[in-house]
């Protein structure tokens, strides 16, 4: 049976440091003398490059993470006229599943085309989707910032 399978020297045990001279690991145990490998709990941290400038340091700086896009859904134009509704706000986006439950903004983008006048309440437009909507007969009435009150 493999469960009863056994090889010579298959398993090494550890060596047991510290028990005096004559068993081969006493004293200083393997550690050396001094410095920063011999202290208990030794190690430099992830990424020490022993006093070279590391990696992440040397690379340069890549990118940039919007905080406000991740909270503002993108709606097309076109997503709008399959609504069928008069009025949109980001209370209906979220309901019908056009916008995340976390959504705290909304803009709309021109993508598609737009038929029937709708009224966007508390959402933005791009100056394409802008165009289309007011051309179809339909009005934006954008949600105004509320002002931050001085200390």
């Amino acid at each position: 049976m493999l469960n009863s399978l056994s090889q010579p020297g298959g398993r090494k045990r550890r060596k047991r440091v510290g028990r005096g001279a004559s068993a081969g690991g006493g004293k200083t145990c393997g550690r050396g003398h001094k410095g920063q490998g011999s202290r208990s709990g030794a190690g430099a941290m992830r990424g020490f490059e022993g006093g070279q400038m590391p990696l992440q340091r040397r690379l340069p700086k890549v990118g940039f993470a919007s905080r406000t896009a991740r909270y503002t859904a993108r709606i097309r134009t076109s997503e709008i006229a399959a609504l069928g509704e008069k009025t949109v706000d980001l209370a209906l986006l979220k309901k019908r599943g056009l916008a995340r439950f976390d959504a705290r903004a909304a803009k709309v983008f021109l993508s598609g085309q737009l038929a029937k006048p709708v009224k966007l309440t508390g959402i933005a437009a791009t100056a394409g989707a802008r165009k289309a909507i007011e051309e179809a007969g339909g009005s934006i009435e954008e949600a105004t910032p509320a002002k931050e009150s001085g200390s």
